[in-house]
């Protein structure tokens, strides 16, 4: 008998081997052969693996979305807990932030948020402008600084080859002593280093965009 397949179990099955095998190696081939399936199967959903990804996108945004900042919050603490549930989302997931780079959500279920995020902005003192500007900046720190972290770190616990710390200071550490020491602040403490980025990004967007910023 053949094997039904819908959509929904495609995507479940692909973000499933995601973190087996990462994002270069997740090929419809592999999925199909998971799902007991012939590869053609799949091309009934998904035109080919970028209409996968989309979907993977679109499924990892729902489960950013669960994590909602509390209506009360003030829009510095609306902007910083809305980039910590993106950064979960994605750390869910080897490669979760090369996923999620460039995709294009498959249904309009982010719309809502989105909206709700920028009328409290709005609400707070930006212009329609600024508030979607500031936005997209935010999202791009996370977004920017998951795709380093996961180079380094594809998974919890898991550290990439190439980023021994100890190896690169005696490595440059005689000729470029400063490069050396550099290496801890660069390659580990992640979650220590995003808050002190999302501080110094949520500064920034006050002081240059934020309600009664200096033009």
């Amino acid at each position: 008998m053949a094997t039904r397949l819908d959509r929904a179990q495609v995507v479940d099955t692909a973000l499933r081997l995601l973190n087996e095998v990462g994002l270069e190696g997740l090929t419809l081939r592999r999925i199909a052969k998971e799902l007991n399936v012939q590869a053609p199967a799949l091309y009934w959903h998904f035109k080919n693996k970028q209409a996968l990804l989309d979907e993977m996108a679109t499924a990892m945004y729902r489960e950013m979305a669960a994590g909602s900042v509390p209506p009360a919050a003030t829009w510095q603490e609306r902007v910083a807990g809305a980039q910590r549930a993106l950064r979960r989302a994605l750390l869910r997931y080897r490669d979760g932030a090369k996923v999620f780079s460039g995709s294009h959500f498959t249904d309009t279920s982010h719309a809502a948020a989105q909206d709700e995020h920028l009328r409290a902005l709005v609400a707070a003192g930006f212009t329609p402008g600024t508030a979607a500007r500031a936005s997209f900046i935010a999202y791009a720190f996370t977004l920017g600084f998951v795709i380093e972290e996961q180079a380094v770190e594809p998974m919890p616990g898991e550290r990439a080859e190439g980023y021994d710390v100890q190896e690169r200071a005696e490595r440059i550490g005689e000729e470029y002593p400063l490069a050396a020491e550099a290496g801890p602040d660069l390659f580990s403490d992640y979650e220590t280093r995003f808050e002190e980025g999302l501080r110094v990004m949520v500064a920034g967007i006050e002081a240059t965009m934020g309600p009664g910023a200096r033009p």
